[in-house]
């Protein structure tokens, strides 16, 4: 290990200072995936892989899985409006890695008439930010309170663009938790290629025009030489879900919209 980050503790002692997060970002950047997540394994606390079973995250289970016989834990997000191949690659992954799989759903609905009940129909397309919130930015902050998460492994890459152009393999958000990125320099063929050469698992969309997958709604074929993740909220000027915006903004906006609602009514 470099020297520059010799001094640190294991596991990391929370909050990270600026300074270290810049010479952990100098150490990682020019470690393959595999290392990031062995010093990840090592160093950081609290750690939980969060995952939607997209391609990346898939990787990252692989790889861990071939790293240590104690995995972190995966929680996934269910929305309630995945495909149901989705749920399908679940239960695989299940039964493939023996890992534990903490799923989270909007508070206080089980299924979509319970959620459709409390926000009515296609909350998508009437508010959007509180839909996100709701399905995807409550239901993670929930989890991480549950289990005392102070550290999460994405399924983020650089090469996806947008908000992610300028990703680094660390980073801490306005919470304090720290986000570890360790495919954050991979590009979509290496990605395929790993999922090919070790058999990974994978959602069986991506046989039908599908690069990237989320919820039903909102998730398109591409179109061959199309971005990865064009197929995603196609049509509208929206990169992310939510889970990787501000909390903080996040909820206020939630609020914002939930007050409004009750003056209407």
């Amino acid at each position: 290990m470099s020297s520059s980050i010799s001094h640190l503790s294991k596991p990391l002692s929370l909050p990270i200072s600026p300074e270290d997060l810049t010479l952990i970002n100098t150490y990682l950047s020019d470690c393959t995936p595999e290392d990031i997540l062995k010093w990840a394994v090592d160093y950081l606390p609290g750690l939980y892989q969060t995952t939607a079973f997209g391609l990346t995250g898939l990787v990252a289970i692989d790889m861990l899985s071939k790293i240590t016989k104690t995995p972190p834990p995966l929680i996934f997000i269910d929305t309630l409006y995945h495909f149901p191949e989705t749920y399908e690659l679940v239960e695989e992954v299940k039964k493939r890695y023996d890992v534990p799989v903490h799923v989270y759903k909007p508070a206080y609905c089980d299924t979509v008439a319970d959620f459709e009940a409390k926000y009515g129909e296609k909350l998508w397309e009437k508010d959007e930010d509180t839909y996100d919130f709701a399905v995807k930015v409550d239901p993670a902050r929930r989890a991480y309170q549950d289990h005392s998460v102070k550290s999460v492994i994405t399924g983020r890459r650089a090469s996806q663009g947008a908000d992610r152009a300028s990703l680094q393999p660390l980073e801490i958000d306005s919470t304090g938790l720290v986000k570890l990125n360790p495919l954050f320099a991979w590009t979509f063929p290496f990605v395929e290629w790993y999922i090919t050469e070790n058999n990974v698992p994978r959602n069986k969309l991506l046989d039908q025009g599908y690069r990237s997958v989320g919820d039903w709604h909102s998730t398109v074929k591409v179109a061959e030489g199309q971005d990865e993740r064009a197929g995603r909220w196609a049509g509208r000027e929206k990169s992310e879900c939510g889970l990787h915006k501000d909390y903080f903004t996040m909820k206020a906006q939630a609020n914002d919209a939930a007050s409004v609602a009750v003056v209407a009514a």
